[in-house]
Formats: structure tokens, sequence, C-alpha cells
């Protein structure tokens, strides 16, 4: 059985982090890409969370994939695949230094993706995290089952799926709004 994922508060930390991430991400590749966006849990203030930050990064079409997938190799990043999610393209870390820079520190986990600005994956990641920032009673109910999840789920597939009709239930909500 898989190690249950830590369900920690929020910690005013994680923003933090985010900005000198996307300061050191920006150096790289700021001038080929539309944008850098903290996304997922650790993005909604007082959103209790697994202590791993979920980055976005936002391109105009896939003609820049190969550059910027290049130059985030140069940071000590590597490309993985979409993972089984389209239009998202997530990248792993060589280690626990990655981004690498002259000045080494080991960052903490996070998770990195590149999208292009239209992609349905990256509308969903800031859909659901504009949703949660605007209602914080929602955001609760989501830490109290991820909670939840965390206890008693018997794998990370299980803790995921656990939480994916919570999610599409906020998501349809929040689209309604738009509409």
């Amino acid at each position: 059985m898989e190690r249950k994922k830590e369900i920690a508060a929020h910690c005013t930390g994680w923003g933090e982090t985010f900005l000198e991430l996307k300061s050191v991400l920006n150096q790289q590749i700021g001038d080929i890409v539309l944008g850098i966006e903290h996304v997922g849990s650790t993005s909604v203030k007082g959103l209790a969370a697994k202590p791993i930050l979920d980055i976005d990064i936002i391109i105009e079409s896939y003609h820049v994939f190969l550059e910027v997938t290049a130059r985030l190799k140069e940071l000590g990043y590597f490309h993985e695949g979409d993972k089984g999610i389209e239009e998202r393209e997530a990248f792993g870390r060589r280690d626990n230094e990655v981004p690498w820079k002259k000045d080494k520190r080991s960052w903490m986990e996070h998770h990195l993706y590149v999208c292009s600005k239209d992609s349905k994956e990256l509308t969903r990641h800031l859909a659901f995290r504009n949703y949660l920032r605007e209602h914080p009673g929602t955001a609760d109910e989501y830490a109290k089952l991820k909670r939840r999840l965390a206890k008693t789920a018997a794998s990370r597939e299980a803790y995921t799926l656990g939480k994916t009709a919570f999610i599409e239930r906020v998501l349809e909500t929040a689209f309604d709004a738009l509409a």
C-alpha cells in the first residue's frame, strides 16, 4: 500500500515559492511564453493541500513547444508526455535542485505543465482555482474531502478519483456562472 499523502494547512510560503520559481522560469523562457500560473490547491489562500505546487506555463501554440522543452531541459526538467491528459504536457525534475541556478538550493516539490492558451485543461485549471478563490465555503468543503480521502484512499489513483465528482461539480457551476 502507498504511503498516505499529507494534507497540510495552507502555508503563505507556497505563494512565495511560486513567485521565486516563476522568476527563474521567466528568466529562462519568459520571452517565448504567454504566462506562468500558480494553479491547484496551493494557489488558493486558506485551502489545505498537499505541499506540492502546480504550475502551468502558457504558450501561444505548440510551434514554440520544442524551444520551451529545450530551455526547460537546461534548468533540469524533462518532458514526461501528457500523462494521459490531452492538451497538458508534464515535466519532471532531475533532482530537488531543479530548476538549477548558480546559487543552488533545494526547491519544494512542484508539478510543471505546459499548455497552449486554448487548452481545455488550462481552462479547467484556471476556472477551478478562480472559483475556489472566490468561494471560501466551497474551498473548505474541498479541504474536508481531501483530508478524508488522504486517510482512506488506498492509492494515489483512488485519492484522485475520489475528488473527481466534486471537481466536476465545481467546474460545472463555474462554467455556468461564466455563460
